[in-house]
């Protein structure tokens, strides 16, 4: 008999709801007296399987709902993993991680925040530099690994804080960095452990004068009076009928695309089940897309970024750093949001409005031919595009997964924010970074993405290959030297499926159903078009390496796992080693004809430049997933000319 107290979703895949928050949070507090002293730092939902998922798609029956959460006893440092069925409204299992840390939360940044600004010794230390308004003081907390923790607190959940001051209130809280000046926290006990107040500003050095403000209202007047941009006028996008898809639920359809879109603590959006409508079959292309990692190592050796190795999705989840979307200003033109409901430390749920933004985007000519006789066919290109957006302390990342008419997908990150900086003394050299202001430089840094692609090209079976374009050496067969040959090798292992980037070949990946034979006799594929992707450039003993060995190499394929989510480990707060990967690939299981999941991994690699100060242009990097051989021809001939009136002939 069932004991639900939360109404059930329309579909299994259906991110938890408030009310499931809130019932996984009740049995916590009654059944492991989970409250005052824990903090629930993760729910999310336990995703059914790829065969109960088949089953209740075919008319079976519902897959169990359960939720995933993570719990910390703070008194004793403590992580468990608990699993609740929402179904019965009880425990179904509890168990201590011994040695690990859970995911930093929201409150702890915050709560942080207001002990170290109000602390006796904080307050000091400032005074010491001249700063005594702590309106103006703002206080970053960040995480550590544990090979730059300080020995004698590594059993402790630390964090280590830097230190910004703005120029007035309502000004850039990342314009002037306290160098130097970081603190040593337990972020259990929220409790001090050490002030660090070294290096030349300790000393009285005198701080630069920076510009450091992006707001109009906050930079001076002597910048302000040299702008002589003209205004723009109006651009407006209309669609007076409405959107062309249709949105149920979290369930998307547009010109012949399905997927449903889902959302939890740690990835943040994640889209499943993307299917293509061809004739009267739907064809299967994905089962699950997502970005599961990002690690973002700061190439600067100095004490003030040392430490400054951030996973930014583990450590901390892009669900929860999602930022509310705005019309006209994140999202132009027709638009339809998906709201996302998250909680805090307690377990309480809450919303974030408009977490997700669903549009159509024109993007040019589609296809075009011009011929002497019959004149000009030529279609438009439309594109539908998921987007949501993150804050992650000074950076934001804006995420884009669009859908094209012809069966290409692009997966495209844009970077931007305000870059940390470093204030330097007269003289001193900055062989790390770019000076960017005065007597102020922007280290270098990385940033590199994972993105998770659990493929399904035709269904579950497929294997990868490594394509690569070769010339041909001259001879009798080739006197001009035009040959040029596309050789195909098939990866067999997870060691063969560790693969780099080589641009000399134009290597690439294809997805192939080879149980499956398309209308010219070869077999259906997806090819990963890579971009973006750049070398770690670390030495192989770096501890940054041995924390993420998946930075070390363009692409992993491993046989798909329910529990093999995360790249670098599932916990990789306060981490020595990787537990993601790195282990799992030691295995060496066969990745051919079976199951795959592709970890591709691209970024930024970040020479920061002046134009980036004192905010950042976005900077964009993609992939992208393209149809190959998995249609017998272009796919996009159906779609339909512009409307009459909609191409206008010069009539002279």
């Amino acid at each position: 008999m069932s004991h639900r107290t939360a109404p059930l979703p329309d579909h299994p895949l259906d991110p938890l709801s408030a009310a499931e928050f809130g019932a996984v949070a009740a049995v916590l507090a009654r059944e492991r007296g989970v409250g005052d002293g824990w903090r629930i730092t993760a729910v999310e939902m336990v995703e059914p399987d790829k065969a109960a998922l088949a089953d209740f798609e075919d008319g079976g029956a519902r897959p169990p709902r359960k939720a995933a959460a993570l719990c910390l006893e703070r008194a004793h440092n403590a992580t468990y993993k608990c699993v609740v069925s929402l179904d019965e409204d009880h425990l179904e299992s509890f168990e201590h991680v011994p040695g690990v840390q859970p995911n930093f939360t929201v409150d702890e940044f915050e709560e942080c925040d207001r002990m170290l600004r109000s602390h006796p010794d904080v307050i000091a230390a400032l005074a010491h530099r001249g700063i005594t308004d702590m309106d103006l003081v703002f206080m970053d907390t960040w995480t550590y690994g544990q090979a730059v923790a300080p020995p004698e607190y590594r059993d402790r959940r630390l964090g280590w804080s830097d230190t910004w001051l703005k120029n007035e209130p309502g000004a850039n809280h990342y314009a002037n960095p306290v160098s130097g000046l970081h603190c040593v926290v337990d972020l259990n006990a929220m409790e001090l452990l050490r002030v660090e107040d070294s290096g030349p500003f300790a000393e009285g050095a005198r701080r630069p004068s920076v510009m450091g403000e992006y707001v109009p209202r906050h930079i001076p007047e002597r910048i302000r009076s040299g702008w002589r941009r003209d205004p723009l006028t109006p651009l407006e996008i209309t669609q007076p009928d409405g959107p062309s898809f249709t949105l149920e639920g979290n369930l998307l359809r547009w010109q012949n695309w399905s997927l449903r879109v889902g959302f939890n603590h740690r990835e943040g959006m994640t889209l499943h089940t993307v299917r293509f409508r061809d004739g009267e079959r739907e064809r299967s292309i994905a089962h699950r897309m997502s970005l599961a990692e990002m690690m973002v190592p700061y190439r600067d050796p100095s004490a003030d970024h040392y430490r400054r190795t951030a996973f930014d999705i583990g450590e901390w989840g892009l669900g929860f750093m999602t930022t509310s979307l705005e019309l006209g200003c994140d999202c132009l033109g027709e638009i339809r949001y998906l709201d996302a409901t998250l909680h805090n430390s307690r377990g309480e749920p809450y919303t974030i409005r408009n977490a997700v933004c669903i549009h159509e985007e024109d993007n040019a000519v589609l296809w075009k031919h011009v011929d002497h006789d019959t004149g000009a066919e030529v279609r438009r290109m439309r594109r539908l595009t998921v987007s949501t957006h993150v804050t992650v302390a000074n950076y934001e990342y804006l995420v884009y997964w669009r859908f094209y008419q012809d069966g290409n997908i692009e997966c495209e990150i844009r970077a931007t924010g305000i870059m940390v900086t470093t204030p330097l003394p007269e003289g001193q050299p900055h062989p790390n970074g770019t000076l960017v202001d005065e007597r102020t430089y922007a280290p270098f840094h990385q940033h590199f993405l994972v993105a998770r692609l659990d493929l399904d090209i035709d269904g579950t079976d497929n294997t990868v290959y490594m394509t690569e374009s070769h010339a041909e050496p001259m001879g009798p067969d080739n006197p001009y030297g035009l040959s040029l040959v596309q050789r195909h090798h098939p990866l067999r292992s997870e060691h063969e499926g560790m693969q780099d980037m080589n641009f000399a070949t134009q290597r690439a990946w294809k997805v192939v159903n080879t149980n499956v034979v398309n209308g010219l006799g070869t077999h259906p594929a997806y090819k990963l078009v890579p971009g973006g992707a750049f070398p770690a450039m670390f030495h192989p003993d770096s501890p940054i390496l041995q924390r993420a060995t998946v930075i070390g190499h363009t692409l992993w394929v491993t046989p798909e796992h329910p529990d093999e989510r995360w790249p670098a480990g599932e916990f990789v707060n306060q981490s020595e080693s990787d537990t993601g990967l790195g282990v799992w690939t030691r295995q060496n299981r066969p990745i051919e004809n079976t199951d795959v999941v592709l970890w591709y991994v691209f970024g930024i690699h970040h020479i920061t430049r002046p134009e980036e100060w004192p905010i950042m242009p976005v900077d964009v990097v993609s992939f992208w997933l393209k149809p190959f051989g998995f249609f017998d021809r272009n796919p996009a001939l159906d779609v339909a000319p512009a409307p009459p009136g909609g191409c206008h002939r010069d009539s002279a």
